[in-house]
């Protein structure tokens, strides 16, 4: 059988991807909480400049429940060098909101995570991780700055 040509996208995706590390392995998904976690760093900031941020912070905060719960002057000293100090602001508020209101899931529909602190139009279909039909191949988190 024949393979489609989304089919064959997928894979030449899955041969040739970088490796980053909110990334799943093929054949894996990532965690919302991850790719949130990305996609909020990744406004207006480098690859190369994010994937230490992004392991310190996984490393110190391994769940929304537990950034949630940190101190609002921690997440900004852990912030400092990625700019935009809003972003991390939003992204303490959302943690709490999602921690507090949501029982430590992300919404999955469109209105729920547009009513967060933070996910507008940009990072909010990202966040969303539908689960994947059965027989299908697992989504990727889409690499969302590119290179520079």
């Amino acid at each position: 059988m024949a393979m489609t040509h989304a089919q064959r996208l997928l894979t030449w995706y899955d041969r040739h991807r970088r490796t980053l590390p909110w990334r799943a392995p093929p054949g894996e998904r990532t965690a919302p909480y991850r790719v949130w976690l990305s996609e909020i760093m990744l406004q207006q900031t480098t690859v190369a400049t994010v994937g230490d941020y992004y392991r310190r912070f996984v490393e110190r905060w391994p769940t929304v429940e537990a950034l949630a719960a940190a101190p609002l002057d921690d997440v900004l000293s852990a912030w400092a060098g990625l700019g935009y100090y809003a972003r991390a602001r939003n992204l303490h508020a959302c943690a709490r909101a999602v921690a507090e209101q949501h029982g430590g899931r992300f919404p999955e529909d469109e209105a729920g995570l547009r009513a967060l602190p933070g996910i507008g139009p940009y990072p909010m279909p990202r966040s969303r991780s539908p689960p994947a039909p059965p027989n299908s191949c697992p989504r990727a988190a889409p690499a969302t700055t590119p290179r520079r």
